[in-house]
């Protein structure tokens, strides 16, 4: 059944997003090490129930949409943020928090609950191979249906807490939380056959990049020097969580923490 059904995938193109044509490296100096190499593996999805479906350790529901994966608190205070969340061989110096869960399945999870990618924030390269100002037009039922939501859930002497990943972000200027604007599904892109939000562990970025698979939205997703984790509300280092990833509500956009 298992075999049947990654066939089934590959058919109808779920399995792999389909391979852009070549470019110049993203973010060379930016890049994991040799010897932090995220590992690609083959997804094999399970369904769990007549609703949830799971692939590695990402739980996904087809009818509400809505993507759950463990993670940890990786950064409390301090230091700047330029990313949401990381594999956790990936940049995790400037990541909120890290997870083990594969980009390449997390993808996949995407594709198969009908999200559709917009790589809007995906900068186009110069013939040198640098990163240029220019970015895609994308039509806006596709930027729509790219706009998500992502939450975290934790324990905290026993109960149950939840929280919207941005109030867990405060801006270095004004001290306020990060704005409720969506986070964009983009799905990453291929360089030279390799996945790059697999190859580099980027998962959700706060300071846009071509390789991370999520981008920020709001003001000052081109600055990475603004971002910081919000100490009064992030729990401790190594906190346990799960993330929450749902199809953005323009109603969320007026909750407060």
């Amino acid at each position: 059944m298992r075999r049947g059904f990654l066939l089934f995938l590959a058919a109808v193109g779920l399995l792999h997003a389909e391979p852009e044509a070549e470019r110049a490296p993203v973010e060379p100096k930016t890049l994991p090490t040799p010897d932090q190499k995220v590992e690609e593996a083959e997804p094999a999805v399970k369904e769990l129930d007549a609703e949830r479906l799971q692939v590695g350790e990402i739980i996904f529901n087809r009818k509400t949409r809505e993507i759950r994966f463990p993670a940890s608190v990786n950064m409390r205070d301090g230091e700047i943020l330029e990313y949401a969340i990381v594999h956790q061989n990936g940049k995790v110096h400037e990541a909120l928090l890290v997870t083990n869960i594969s980009a390449t399945e997390l993808n996949l999870a995407f594709k198969l609950l009908r999200y559709k990618a917009s790589p809007e924030f995906y900068a186009a390269f110069e013939e040198d191979g640098s990163l240029s100002n220019r970015f895609p037009q994308v039509p806006q039922d596709v930027k729509d249906a790219a706009r998500i939501d992502i939450a975290v859930e934790w324990q905290e002497e026993g109960k149950t807490r939840t929280a919207k990943l941005h109030e867990w972000i405060s801006h270095g200027t004004t001290g306020e939380s990060m704005p409720a604007d969506p986070w964009v599904y983009g799905g990453s892109m291929f360089y030279s056959g390799s996945f790059l939000a697999q190859s580099t562990g980027d998962i959700a970025a706060i300071f846009i990049t071509n390789a991370s698979l999520i981008n920020y939205s709001g003001k000052d997703n081109k600055s990475d020097e603004v971002w910081f984790p919000f100490p009064k509300r992030v729990p401790p280092e190594g906190t346990k969580v799960s993330v929450i990833i749902s199809p953005f509500k323009k109603a969320a956009a007026a909750e407060k923490p």
